[in-house]
């Protein structure tokens, strides 16, 4: 795991020290540069050496000098392309680094090579003799990778945008579009970032720069198997299908734990975390360290009950972290710039990764498996009887209107959170001129969905929009912020291929909305974890919110501020901010999510020399 950076286009070295610098907490173990004074091509890294400690040093470059890597993530199924590669006659220099696994690779697969990879990753190949840089992502979005293409043609790209920032060339402007589209999803859709110059490459993507012409090309490689269960099902009896998907899951956590410096794991007491806990102590036989977080004031989310019968269950090395009001409001300005773009998800995390960070590298976690075992039943908005008739009277009373509803109806029913007609008395006329609905971008995933099953088209969007620009996009940046690779054994390439082998009816029901992996599961678990209810690793903000966070709400959000700021109306004061203050009515999302902005705003932006676009 590690941080990469890089840019082309001038003869100029000492950039790239500063944005490896900038990226250092992703890598504190050790960095590495390389330049092509011939082609202006400059590749920085650093690494959290987890893997082959002693040899997987980056840059890496072919023995022949055609090409250099620097490569972000671990893949799990090195081991077995190396063989293949060596018994075709390829040499390898280190003892099993999978970072030339990939390098080698590409040089006999070229861009058809992050499709056989298994894992999570982000990489960028410079290409000597055809004059290129290869780009890719993995197929969840686990790995970030952002890129910027100047007016002059210049590539450049980070693992995060803080570094892009750096880079005398690459604008600040703010994307309009984005913000929108934040507002709606409390995060921001790919290929968008908050910036208009910065662009990310979507999961499951590959990118190709030329230094000849400076053309980008942007293809995927990989979208959500959704239809799996047609083209290629299962050929088994549906009652072997939990046995199939343990075993699948079993081999996936046995790979995801590969590492030659120690693990640990976080345990929110749900359903996910504890089946990784579980397996992980019924697969690898030692003892496991597990960490909890905890709330002393709110008993609706302490989810600490749960996780001890785990820890109880399997023998772990129990750590519980109880966070207070003053422990959140004491981080908001790290997590921030941890996070370089405005982000309204979850934050309990980063108290999780923070205590793991003084004490291991490596954390696993059970994140993706909502995704991809149907995500507690979110498929029945969409389909005809009570569920969807709540949804559109929610999506009527948030605001919504009824043209939008019309003209994207799966995109106003999936989970927007302020709806495209509010956010025309939020945003002000200036900036909300000429944005595009947010629903629309739903809509167009629903439609792109390969399968008509309404289970298979939650998935596809799923997958291509809140798996990856919510949650592995905090699970990365809160976690590399202390120095932690987090890994999600619950996405491996072949656990998620074997599950939509199984036709979508057999994976979740609305009489059992996780009936599968349950049942597959469920000795590794104790009965507190299969009787309790989704909790969501989520804060109590409503409250919070009105305590000792009002100062800071107050001070970022009133009418001077926001006027000031010229983004949004004065009137969402009156709107918002003091009917929840007061107590009057309970806008905790609503509120969350305009204080999550300001407090990207305030950290990232000066008013002075700030624009728009």
């Amino acid at each position: 795991m590690c941080g990469i950076a890089g840019y082309t286009g001038i003869d100029e070295r000492e950039y790239l020290q500063k944005m490896t610098d900038r990226l250092f907490h992703r890598g504190p173990d050790d960095g590495g540069e390389y330049h092509s004074a011939e082609d202006c091509v400059h590749l920085g890294m650093r690494r959290l050496a987890i893997v082959d400690i002693k040899d997987g040093v980056q840059p890496m470059t072919t023995a022949d000098g055609r090409f250099c890597i620097v490569y972000n993530g671990e893949i799990f199924n090195a081991p077995e392309l190396r063989k293949e590669l060596e018994s075709q006659g390829r040499a390898f220099r280190t003892d099993h680094s999978d970072t030339e696994v990939i390098l080698q690779l590409y040089a006999r697969d070229g861009a058809m090579a992050p499709g056989r990879l298994n894992g999570m990753f982000a990489f960028a190949i410079y290409d000597r003799d055809r004059r290129t840089l290869f780009c890719a992502r993995d197929q969840a979005g686990i790995k970030p990778f952002f890129y910027s293409v100047g007016p002059d043609g210049r590539f450049s790209f980070a693992s995060e945008i803080k570094a892009l920032l750096l880079l005398p060339w690459v604008e600040r402007a703010i994307d309009r579009q984005a913000v929108a589209d934040f507002l709606s999803f409390q995060a921001i859709p790919a290929p968008r970032t908050i910036y208009s110059a910065i662009r990310k490459l979507p999961a499951g993507a590959s990118l190709i720069y030329s230094l000849a012409d400076h053309s980008v090309s942007v293809l995927p490689y990989w979208t959500p198997p959704v239809d799996l269960y047609r083209r290629d099902p299962l050929r088994a009896d549906p009652r072997e299908y939990p046995r199939i998907i343990r075993g699948a899951f079993e081999r996936a956590v046995n790979r995801w734990s590969t590492s030659d410096v120690p693990i640990a794991y976080s345990l929110s007491g749900g359903i996910d975390s504890s089946a990784v806990v579980g397996a992980s102590a019924h697969i690898l036989k030692g003892p496991l360290a597990t960490y909890t977080l905890g709330f002393t004031d709110s008993p609706d989310l302490d989810e600490r009950a749960p996780a001890r019968e785990v820890a109880a269950m399997w023998n772990t090395d129990h750590h519980e972290i109880l966070l207070t009001e003053q422990d959140l409001l004491g981080s908001l300005d790290a997590m921030a710039d941890a996070l370089d773009e405005p982000y309204a998800g979850g934050l309990p995390s980063w108290f999780v990764f923070r205590e793991m960070g003084r004490h291991v590298k490596v954390a696993m976690t059970g994140t993706g498996g909502d995704e991809l075992f149907g995500n507690y039943g979110k498929w029945l908005a969409h389909e005809w009887g009570g569920k969807r008739l709540t949804r559109i009277r929610t999506f009527l009373r948030n605001g919504g209107s009824m043209r939008h509803l019309l003209a994207s109806p799966h995109g106003a029913l999936h989970y927007p959170y302020f709806t495209d007609a509010a956010k025309q008395s939020l945003l002000t006329p200036a900036f909300a001129s000429g944005l595009s609905p947010s629903t629309a971008l739903l809509e167009h995933l629903w439609r792109a969905s390969p399968d008509a099953d309404p289970r298979s088209r939650v998935a596809f969007m799923d997958f291509q929009l809140q798996l990856p620009e919510e949650f592995l996009f905090m699970t990365d940046r809160f976690s590399m912020a202390h120095s932690v690779e987090a890994r999600t054994p619950l996405l491996d390439r072949e656990l998620v291929e074997t599950v939509f082998r199984i036709p979508p009816e057999a994976r979740t029901t609305s009489g059992s909305l996780k009936r599968l992996f349950i049942a597959a599961v469920a000795d590794l678990l104790p009965p507190a974890v299969l009787s309790s209810r989704k909790r969501g690793f989520v804060l109590p903000a409503g409250r919070w919110l009105r305590g000792r966070l009002r100062p800071l709400v107050e001070d970022l959000c009133n009418p001077s501020s926001l006027r000031t700021q010229g983004i949004f109306q004065e009137s969402v004061f009156e709107q918002i901010v003091r009917p929840h203050l007061s107590g009057e009515r309970n806008l905790d999302w609503q509120l969350w999510t305009i204080l999550s902005f300001q407090l990207w705003y305030d950290h990232f932006i000066s008013p002075s020399r700030v624009s728009v676009r």
